[in-house]
């Protein structure tokens, strides 16, 4: 905490910078001097009325939390981890866009009151020319880590404050966002920068892992020990297939001497000494493995290539024969929800260990997409991928398509007769969508072939091998209908290797990267997105027909749009969707003007009983009711 001798000599620093336009030598640093200088040209006086500032409208703070969401996901978790370490002094940890808007707070119930009378809350601006000296604001500007204690503020009203802000980097070097910390002046602890340039290097190294995944490039990560592999300390580089530097981490620019504009100019092999063929032949023969190298003026280094999709990497001198399996089509398909995730998880333990898998899910949430991922991620990629919809083919018609038939079989059978789905799944999968609706002789039949790995022709002939994977569709639930006795219980059991829900799109939390998606498809080259008033009711929305409701609804919205349009708003939608939209908010509106006690009340109930189950276990309470101990403690003082 700054003394009073202190205080005044920045106070009267401040004031000769504003009358004479330089400062004092030696009273504040060159960073806070500059800062000053932005503050003053921004019009802003340390005292008196503050001038106008920006606070974000909910349309618009949702549209910055909406373009920031992954930046948001990956940062929630870092926050609250954050938060437990500097808990005891009274503080709020703080992520802002990279123009300064605050997106999320996490604080002491104590202290947020005071925070918010300064505007410390979501959809505040805190750029300097708006709030002056400030450590977001101010680590914004400089693009640098930060420190703002008491009188260092520029506007008097924010003195009580101190502040700890670092900024988040891309793993191109571009600005993310600020992360924060700000507190009391009397509670500052010396170490709290420390704490969140640590915290923003982990969102920065975890988004750059993420990106990787996403984009199937690869990554090495570097460190001078072995065992600094893994850590914060390490340096990681993201990789093209063909070697060239498309990313990396603070660590790895401060190794390699690199910059921003650097990263997509560089090969690897203009940083260290083994190139690209090199590590990937290694990882292929021990992918856990280490590998010394030298950077070019004869530090040594080990390396450890990293990644899901070493398939993705063309090796020059590789031959097709031994070149690496296809990229995981399921991950491809994980847009971050972690339902979904779960199920996709569960279905890649089972691949290739000849068990068949159950997707049960409401009509149009993709389970024909999963199925095919499945094949496309198994070792029957190269084999075909029968799909039958068992409630699309005629009753009378489904035997002879799924067994085949002898030649003459029936009236109307081809010449020749045909050998059937079934035999057409031959080495590779067999995927029977709405498997619920198949009729109760066929299943009969079909649970002798999943038993006797054999299918008879209808009209005789003689018995053909079958070798498939078995994967099944239903938008029913099977052992409902089994117990009931609409569907037969052996088949069920048969069927029912692993079973999967696919959680339904009201359900997901993806919904903007799977609207965006679903855009970016309608037509390449040209930047669609919804207008955010649209998208937040969209998210709102029940989605009765789920992912193929909304693919239609934008595809037709986009057809609406005209060529200088880029934006998707409520005049391009088809009118029944637009009305169906309109009368849900009206509806949600009309229940919140009457649910915040009762909302309120519920939430204390859980709270009750969640407490009483742990017999005042405050952290099996949070783990049961799916929060963290932080907001347990928050809504328990609610």
């Amino acid at each position: 905490m700054a003394n009073s001798s202190a205080v005044l000599a920045l106070r009267h620093a401040r004031q000769h910078l504003i009358e004479h336009g330089n400062m004092p030598a030696g009273v504040v640093n060159e960073r806070l001097a500059r800062s000053w200088e932005r503050s003053i040209a921004a019009g802003l006086l340390p005292v008196g009325r503050l001038p106008a500032v920006e606070f974000s409208e909910r349309d618009a703070l949702r549209h910055v939390l909406v373009r920031n969401h992954e930046l948001l996901a990956y940062s929630r978790p870092v926050m609250e981890y954050l938060f437990e370490q500097v808990h005891p002094s009274q503080s709020v940890v703080v992520l802002a866009d990279n123009r300064g808007t605050l997106m999320h707070t996490l604080g002491d119930p104590n202290f947020m009151s005071k925070s918010e009378r300064v505007a410390l809350s979501a959809g505040a601006s805190w750029r300097e020319e708006q709030r002056g000296t400030n450590a977001i604001g101010t680590a914004l500007a400089e693009k640098c880590a930060i420190e703002i204690h008491g009188p260092e503020h520029f506007l008097e009203r924010n003195g009580f404050l101190t502040c700890a802000a670092a900024p988040i980097m891309s793993s191109c070097g571009q600005l993310l966002g600020i992360l924060d910390v700000s507190g009391e002046q009397h509670t500052g602890q010396s170490h709290t920068l420390g704490l969140v340039k640590t915290a923003a290097r982990m969102i920065e190294n975890r988004l750059l892992v993420a990106d990787c995944r996403r984009k199937r490039h690869l990554r090495i990560h570097f460190h001078a020990q072995p065992e600094g592999i893994g850590t914060l300390a390490e340096g990681i580089l993201m990789l093209s297939g063909d070697g060239r530097i498309i990313g990396a981490n603070r660590v790895a620019m401060a190794l390699f001497r690199m910059n921003s504009l650097q990263v997509g100019a560089l090969h690897l092999n203009m940083v260290i000494d083994v190139n690209l063929d090199s590590l990937l032949a290694q990882h292929r023969r021990r992918p856990d493995q280490l590998t010394p190298v030298h950077l070019h003026n004869g530090v040594l280094l080990f390396a450890q290539l990293q990644t899901d999709y070493v398939a993705a990497v063309a090796m020059p001198s590789a031959s097709p024969a031994s070149a690496a399996p296809p990229a995981d089509a399921l991950a491809v398909l994980d847009n971050g929800d972690l339902n979904w995730r779960s199920a996709a998880d569960k279905v890649r333990r089972v691949l290739d260990k000849s068990i068949p898998i159950l997707i049960q899910g409401e009509s149009g949430t993709g389970k024909e997409y999963l199925a095919r991922a499945a094949h496309e991620s198994s070792l029957r990629r190269n084999g075909p991928f029968v799909a039958i919809n068992c409630a699309a083919i005629p009753e009378n018609l489904i035997e002879a398509e799924l067994f085949g038939y002898a030649p003459g079989a029936f009236t109307g059978a081809r010449k020749g007769g045909s050998p059937g789905r079934l035999q057409e799944a031959q080495g590779g999968t067999l995927f029977l969508d709405e498997i619920g609706d198949m009729p109760l002789t066929m299943q009969t039949r079909l649970l002798r072939v999943l038993q006797e790995r054999c299918v008879t022709p209808l009209g005789g002939g003689a018995a053909v091998a079958v070798d498939f994977s078995l994967l099944c569709a239903t938008h029913c639930k099977l052992r409902e209908e089994a117990e009931k006795g609409a569907f037969r219980s052996d088949l069920y059991y048969r069927l029912n290797g692993l079973t999967v829900q696919l959680p339904a799109l009201r359900e997901r939390s993806d919904f903007c990267s799977l609207a965006g998606k679903i855009l970016a498809g309608q037509h390449a080259g040209r930047e669609l997105y919804l207008a955010p008033a649209l998208l937040e009711q969209m998210q709102r929305f029940a989605w009765p027909g789920n992912l193929r409701q909304l693919s239609s609804v934008l595809r037709t919205a986009v057809a609406m749009l005209d060529d200088d349009e880029n934006c998707i708003d409520w005049k391009h939608l088809p009118d029944d969707i637009a009305e169906d939209l309109l009368a849900a908010r009206k509806q949600a509106t009309a229940v919140s003007e009457e649910a915040p006690q009762n909302l309120r009340a519920l939430s204390h109930n859980a709270i009750r009983q969640a407490l009483e189950k742990s017999d005042g276990n405050v952290s099996l309470a949070a783990r049961t009711l799916g929060i963290s101990r932080q907001t347990l403690y928050r809504k328990m003082q609610d």
